[in-house]
């Protein structure tokens, strides 16, 4: 499947809502994002992206089969931590298991370690999300450890994963 990374349009909401709207995807999120998701809290979230610092946030929606499919983004951290940024993605559940993320993930570490000073890339997926887990794995990303009880979702407590990708000299 090939995927590309495109810059986020207000065109997009739709696609955008759709994925979003979808619990088993905002399951393995965040919390934050409402339920049902919006057209309005996508516009929401594209206005945000695009006024964004653009050395401090790399967000971009996933396109395949001509729409939106998803989204993946870095974003640099702060202090000490400045070359140092934090990756996450989302892909609409009629797209998983298809290689799209690992492809959109490639592309977007790729793009950012060649066009910012950035130097080290993390995700903390939740243990349980297998599939997020082997995206960052097909994408050279290192497991540093797991963070016991690092998260309370849904009613419960979560073990997260630690993974990084570092810059090649």
């Amino acid at each position: 499947m090939v995927c590309k990374l495109k810059e986020w349009e207000p065109s997009d909401a739709k696609d955008l809502a759709a994925a979003l709207s979808n619990k088993k995807v905002l399951d393995n999120l965040r919390d934050g994002l409402p339920f049902p998701y919006t057209e309005k809290d996508a516009l929401d979230y594209i206005s945000f992206v695009l006024s964004a610092d653009k050395t401090n946030s790399f967000a971009y929606a996933v396109e395949a089969d001509g729409k939106v499919v998803g989204s993946v983004g870095v974003f640099r951290k702060e202090n000490i931590h400045f070359r140092t940024a934090e990756l996450g993605y989302y892909l609409s559940e009629d797209y998983w298991n298809r290689g799209i993320m690992t492809e959109a993930v490639k592309l977007l570490c790729k793009k950012v370690f060649a066009e910012s000073d950035i130097i080290r890339i993390f995700a903390e997926p939740f243990t349980h999300n297998t599939g997020s887990c082997r995206v960052l794995e097909k994408c050279g990303f290192l497991k540093e450890g797991v963070m016991k009880k690092n998260a309370f979702k849904n009613g419960k407590v979560c073990d997260m994963a630690l993974y990084a990708l570092t810059k090649e000299e």
